[in-house]
């Protein structure tokens, strides 16, 4: 069913939006992929919080217009899904594991930002740890020295009862 003109710049303003918010953006064929692995495929996308879309690509073209995704319109050829997000990792991540269990769906290109990515490097991506995991270790690692230096200062009255409760034994 073909859009009309109103509901083509709806899309194309929806698309805009997320791509202005966007820190990555994916581009896979999925000739040949069935309707219940779209669907799951979706789901998971979803559960991450990516933006994911079978678009047009004349469209897709139009919302990138001026932004640091432009590069990307001239690889805008064939039957094409969108993954936007927020999170470069997480959209890598997703799509590069659904693609190795599928081999239907094949990662074209990416792009964060005004750098285009092949992909080699989002494959490099999916296997980085998400920011909350980096979040996480930095903090463990901030907290290491200071639970190391509370266990020091407790281990000095630990052992003096230990040496108390020995002598107290001994006699």
């Amino acid at each position: 069913m073909s859009l009309n003109l109103e509901q083509k710049k709806a899309v194309v303003a929806e698309v805009g939006a997320k791509v202005a918010e966007a820190e990555a953006i994916i581009l896979a064929e999925y000739r040949g992929l069935e309707v219940g692995q779209m669907t799951q495929l979706r789901a998971k996308t979803r559960e991450s919080g990516i933006y994911f879309r079978v678009l047009k690509n004349t469209l897709v073209r139009r919302a990138v217009v001026g932004t640091l995704y432009a590069g990307l319109a001239e690889h805008m050829v064939g039957p094409l899904a969108y993954g936007i997000g927020s999170d470069p990792v997480k959209a890598a991540k997703v799509l590069h594991e659904f693609s190795k269990a599928n081999d239907k769906l094949v990662i074209k290109i990416g792009a964060m930002g005004d750098k285009l990515m092949s992909t080699n490097d989002i494959a490099a991506l999916a296997v980085l740890p998400s920011r909350e995991e980096l979040l996480s270790k930095l903090l463990g690692t901030m907290q290491a020295p200071i639970t190391k230096f509370a266990q020091t200062l407790n281990e000095v009255p630990t052992r003096f009862v230990r040496g108390v409760a020995a002598v107290r034994d001994q006699k």
